[in-house]
């Protein structure tokens, strides 16, 4: 039954409406410059207040990751976001012009990937990142995140893995620019909204919102649809982020 509903929702909720002003998404902004680097830009800085978050990310040009580095210090003086300040945000820009410089994002995920699939190609990617740009900071480490050492410790990694189900899957929502990795070895992006739905759905037993549960959940959901289990992700979150019973 519950197969079924989701099912439902799933192909309801997979429409260019679900992406709109009224019903923001940081995907929205992403999809409007369909590229894998501003869409990790969007990813990432997708954390706090879906409104506020695509606010800021209409604040920024994807064209700045091949401007100078004081060209994009002037377009960012005194903008900031949440944990991330002016210097965080500039520096970002740099070291994503950097990785476009050095094969991109999709190749350098490669390298990781081809060792030990989806984690170990997200590990690669951050360690990339931080070997791109000396630069160190509260903010700007929230942002890109820490490489996955445990499996049992780390944090579910939710906007890795929503901008791995951005790049992977093809469908009205998702943008399907990477070619690497099938669907079906994608993870849950995990957050607060799809963790409590999964948890009053059945779904996932574990109690805490971490790498290991949404494991358990892409487990779950893989029994609904081996090839493609994360497909059930967006229709999840609208669920929690609605306050919608099935």
């Amino acid at each position: 039954m519950i197969k079924q509903r989701l099912d439902a929702e799933v192909a309801l909720r997979n429409c260019a409406d679900e992406l709109s002003d009224d019903k923001p998404d940081p995907l929205m902004i992403a999809r409007e410059a369909g590229d894998e680097y501003h869409a990790l830009t969007c990813a990432l800085f997708a954390y706090g207040n879906v409104r506020a978050i695509v606010s800021f990310l209409r604040s920024l040009d994807a064209a700045w990751i091949d401007w100078s580095e004081e060209e994009i210090a002037r377009a960012t003086v005194g903008k900031y976001y949440r944990f991330q300040n002016a210097e965080d945000i500039l520096q970002w820009f740099v070291t994503l012009g950097r990785l476009k410089q050095n094969g991109g994002v999709e190749e350098t995920f490669k390298g990781g990937y081809k060792r030990g699939g989806v984690l170990e190609g997200v590990s690669h990617l951050i360690e990339a990142l931080y070997d791109l740009n000396g630069y160190r900071s509260q903010g700007y480490t929230f942002l890109i995140g820490k490489p996955i050492k445990n499996h049992s410790s780390a944090s579910a990694m939710k906007r890795w893995m929503m901008y791995l189900r951005w790049m992977v899957r093809h469908d009205t929502l998702d943008m399907g620019l990477w070619g690497t990795v099938s669907p079906s070895e994608l993870i849950m992006p995990l957050d607060t909204h799809t963790f409590n739905v999964s948890k009053k759905l059945g779904l996932l037993s574990r109690n805490q919102c971490d790498l290991k549960a949404a494991m358990e959940l892409t487990e779950t959901l893989r029994k609904f649809d081996p090839s493609d289990p994360i497909k059930y992700d967006f229709a999840l979150y609208r669920l929690g982020q609605e306050k919608l019973i099935l």
